[in-house]
């Protein structure tokens, strides 16, 4: 009973609705040392698992020509927001297939 009412107060945060494909910004609070500062992350969202609270997604994107990854669990406590600033049409689940792609190859057709 007490896991089921945990989960439901995590369960209200609220998540827009993401699409493979996207392009992402997540707003994290990092700590370091004793201060507090918000970090943004922007990619594109890769892949999705689904899990209730468990629910993480898979975010890339490209430093001086260098591809980085970082899977985010999207409940997480650290994790203030997310926006979708760019939508796609994408028709595979995952999109792994970008790790080999450099440049402009990756672009994908914009959803209207």
């Amino acid at each position: 009973m007490i896991l089921l009412n945990y989960q439901k107060r995590i369960l209200e945060k609220r998540i827009p609705f993401l699409n493979i494909g996207d392009t992402i910004q997540i707003y994290l609070e990092i700590f370091e040392g004793n201060k507090k500062r918000i970090q943004q992350y922007t990619g594109i969202l890769i892949s999705k698992r689904n899990n209730s609270t468990n629910t993480t997604i898979t975010v890339r994107k490209t430093i001086n020509q260098i591809g980085v990854e970082k899977i985010f669990p999207i409940y997480s406590p650290k994790i203030l927001k997310i926006e979708v600033l760019k939508s796609v049409y994408c028709r595979k689940s995952k999109l792994y297939f970008l790790r080999k792609l450099q440049g402009k190859k990756n672009l994908f057709r914009q959803k209207n």
